[in-house]
């Protein structure tokens, strides 16, 4: 049982930031409810916009940029208690927050209400009813806890294995669809690697992350006695609980690994040829415990892990399999269970890990829950009281400019042959976009839910999501599903479909206002549209063509050249160190690296045509351009806590915020210009210390 949400299935390709809307009356329009939502703006807590008042004149822009645009902001913004980073992107959370705690309340106070409002209000009330929740205790579990102490051998681990998988408590392995990479319209099953409660498998190894190791043995130890072990076997049951994982690292891929080849998740196999692989673990058997039709294939990614699993069924004591299963059990419920869990799973992930002061409070944490299990069903709430429809114009006119100046810039692409040229304008001619909502919003009929068990309700979530999930299996793909809800805070690229999106709750300051000068749009929106359509021809995007499937489109020699190119942009961002000393890793950064030059770039060109002819505001004694390249540093503004830094350093594909502020424009010559840098500058890269891409 695993109630953390795992993306374990979903290519590591996109999200960066996003966009906005729809507005059309028919089905597909937010749906009615009765009585009516309401919406009290007075108590949504503010936007973040770029104000003059912010630069910090005692630095230099062509020097410390990042600094100068934000040095002063980010002194008077620490992070808060219940956070470990404070930005712009958390500032528009907390507005989306903010909305959903209403809508959630009204659902909640609704005991009449059906449908997605029902459900809503269902996991609310349960989620808010925190005696209840504190008297029921660990009992919620009680039939899976003793399950787990009934298994005696590897068959009866095994089949366990199955039984939960099939209810949604698979933390084992990711299993789940998505779309073919070669037939990129039908989708087809994925199992990968997971089982790790540590955020990567360099954590288990690293020697900087042994103080890490020791606490998360203490944390496993606590999870055991918490669940009814007695203090002494759960120490011991930690120790062979960290030595399971641990054999499960060493067969694992590392996310740099995953995130900068994309291959890995595809590896076509026959279930009989699975089988062969497996023989303790037969997949023909887990697909029919999951009542999946056998396929003819399907991709059974990173088979070393699996080998690895299928070897420890047959030579690990079961006692071990027992307090593994155990312990993840009860830690991947603990956020929903009695006050005690709930602590003890805050202490290790959120302090420990990543340096947050306060447990965030019970509606945040229950709106989390909501989000993660049925987030489009709070969406469709969300859209009929907070997107706002009369900018979806203004969003697809931005998103054509973008269009039409990423199509130039690969036409004028130098260093690029006019066969790849014409296979990359095909992929830019392909792309869908996606605006604000779903078109058509998923069905939920069939999830119960009720007011009296919070777990309840979460575990009957997770289980219908899985079953939707699977039901996907052997169908064609469904291009009108999103990949994330309306009220999200970001976006993102899918190269299967070649679609890129924006949720609603973005189209917000600093990334849109329809009330704000073009440059700060084109500088903020514009660039995360850029940033979305480039991913589409970073180092891995670009492995995949028009339609979506994997492909190489690429001439040898323009291949070797991109190659270059993108090893220059691995060297800058290694070039880069915190505070304290840490080193950026331009690798695994690299995708989104190449999306915000791109994004950057493009969004400047497109900038220019569309204000082409018209004078220069000089709006706060500041140029349209410098506006622009300020704009963007205001959407990187981040501060973080030591340990959350830390731990991004070590897994997240993005840069630190600070170093995108200033990686991207410093290699385009307009900011040299708009900022009037002299050679040599650190934002005036030249020569072959400056990187050119698309």
């Amino acid at each position: 049982m695993n109630m953390r949400k795992t993306q374990a299935l979903l290519l590591p390709l996109a999200i960066a930031t996003a966009l906005a809307a729809c507005s059309k009356k028919d089905e597909s329009a937010p749906a009615a409810e009765a009585p009516a939502l309401t919406l009290d703006e007075s108590r949504l807590p503010p936007v973040n916009r770029f104000q003059v008042a912010d630069l910090d004149e005692t630095k230099q822009a062509c020097h410390d940029f990042a600094g100068y645009a934000n040095g002063k902001w980010l002194d008077a913004n620490p992070v808060p208690g219940d956070r470990t980073s404070w930005g712009a992107f958390e500032m528009l959370d907390e507005r989306s927050n903010a909305v959903q705690q209403q809508l959630a309340e009204q659902a909640g106070a609704d005991t009449a209400a059906t449908g997605v409002k029902k459900i809503v209000g269902d996991l609310w009330a349960t989620g808010m009813d925190e005696a209840k929740i504190n008297a029921q205790g660990i009992e919620p579990l009680s039939a899976e806890l003793a399950a787990i102490d009934a298994l005696s051998d590897k068959d009866a681990i095994a089949e366990y294995l199955r039984t939960s998988a099939a209810k949604g408590g698979n933390f084992l392995f990711g299993f789940g669809a998505e779309a073919d990479f070669q037939n990129p319209d039908l989708n087809i099953a994925y199992a990968s690697q997971a089982g790790l409660g540590l955020p990567d498998s360099k954590y288990y190894f690293d020697p900087d992350k042994k103080d890490i190791r020791e606490k998360y043995v203490a944390h496993i130890a606590r999870i055991l006695e918490l669940s009814g072990v007695e203090a002494a076997a759960a120490a011991q049951q930690a120790q062979q609980v960290m030595a399971f994982e641990t054999r499960l690292a060493k067969a694992s891929k590392s996310r740099e690994d995953l995130s900068r080849d994309v291959s890995l998740y595809y590896n076509p196999v026959s279930l009989a040829d699975a089988d062969a692989l497996t023989p303790n673990f037969p997949w023909s058997k887990f697909f029919e415990s999951q009542g999946v039709a056998a396929p003819q294939q399907f991709s059974l990614a990173m088979p070393d892990f699996h080998k690895e699993v299928d070897k420890a069924l047959a030579d690990t004591d079961p006692s071990v399999w027992k307090a593994y299963l155990r312990f993840h059990t009860v830690d991947g419920a603990a956020p929903f269970l009695s006050d005690e869990f709930v602590q003890e799973n805050f202490n290790f992930y959120s302090a420990t890990l990543r340096g947050q002061k306060e447990m965030k409070p019970r509606w945040k944490r229950v709106l989390g829950t909501i989000n993660n299990q049925a987030g489009e069903a709070l969406g469709q709430l969300y859209v009929q009281v907070a997107f706002p429809a009369e900018s979806k114009a203004k969003m697809e006119a931005l998103v054509a400019n973008l269009g039409q100046a990423l199509e130039a810039r690969i036409q004028n692409l130098e260093w690029m042959s006019e066969e790849t040229k014409a296979k990359a304008l095909d992929k830019q001619a392909a792309f869908t976009t996606k605006i604000g909502y779903p078109d058509k919003w998923r069905s939920w009929d069939g999830l119960e839910t009720g007011r009296d068990s919070y777990i309840g309700n979460v575990l009957a979530a997770r289980e219908f999501n899985y079953r939707w999930e699977l039901g996907k299996i052997g169908k064609p793909v469904d291009k009108s599903e999103w990949g994330m809800p309306p009220q999200m805070v970001n976006a993102y690229y899918n190269p299967l479909s070649n679609e890129i999106a924006f949720p609603a709750a973005i189209l917000q300051p600093p990334f849109f206002d329809p009330e704000a000068t073009d440059e700060m749009n084109y500088g903020g929106i514009g660039a995360v549209i850029g940033h979305e359509m480039t991913h589409g021809y970073d180092d891995q995007g670009s492995r995949f063509g028009a339609t979506g499937k994997f492909e190489n489109w690429w001439t040898e020699a323009d291949a070797k050249g991109f190659a270059s190119r993108t090893g220059k942009l691995v060297e800058q961002f290694n070039g880069y160190t915190t505070a304290d000393g840490q080193k950026v890793n331009g690798r695994h950064t690299l995708g989104e690296n190449i999306a915000d030059l791109g994004g950057l770039a493009t969004a400047y060109d497109a900038m220019k045509k569309a204000t082409e002819g018209q004078p220069d505001p000089m709006t706060d004694g500041l140029t349209r351009d410098q506006r622009f390249f300020l704009n963007w540093a205001t959407v990187w503004r981040r501060n973080f806590t030591p340990e959350e830094l830390k731990q991004r350093i070590a897994t997240d594909e993005h840069a630190p915020s600070q170093f995108r502020a200033i990686g991207a424009p410093s290699n385009l010559p307009a900011f040299a210009a708009a900022f009037k840098c002299e050679a040599g500058a650190p934002m005036a890269r030249q020569g072959d210390a400056q990187v050119v891409i698309w």
